[in-house]
């Protein structure tokens, strides 16, 4: 019986083995596309924030407003929203299937219309794979 039940769960547990490593990867790749969003802010290039993020954002600030790609991209652009540093602690990431959900604390200086600030907030981004590549679809900060 011992060795039916091997016989039985090894072929599984080969099976499990990949699907760990494309996680793992997945894993990998999605910091990367956070890494590139976090480097699109602080470029304010609008060709990079058009690049990371899905046809059909939904942006969430802190404060309840809501943007879609457009309006997302052109608050950067037009420097209404000004980043001159941002770092990113305590992120967690959990992807299943084409979706990936990060988590992380939000830290920067800002200078947005020309007035300097600062910002801590927690923030939650949707990720979706969308042709081989991660896309920002959801983002959504609240105060912590």
């Amino acid at each position: 019986m011992k060795k039916f039940l091997l016989l039985c769960l090894f072929p599984v547990l080969a099976l499990m083995a990949p699907c760990n490593a494309q996680s793992s990867n997945d894993e990998r790749d999605v910091a990367a596309a956070a890494e590139k969003l976090r480097a699109a802010m602080l470029s304010a290039k609008a060709a990079d924030l058009n690049a990371i993020a899905a046809d059909n954002l939904l942006y969430g600030h802190s404060s309840g407003r809501l943007e879609t790609k457009a309006e997302f991209v052109d608050t950067i652009v037009s420097g209404r929203s000004v980043f001159v540093t941002i770092d990113i602690t305590d992120q967690k990431i959990k992807v299943t299937g084409d979706t990936a959900i990060v988590c992380h604390t939000f830290t920067a200086k800002t200078n947005d219309s020309g007035k300097p600030g600062n910002v801590k907030i927690g923030i939650m981004l949707v990720w979706q794979k969308q042709k081989g590549e991660w896309k920002l679809l959801g983002r959504q900060a609240f105060r912590k």
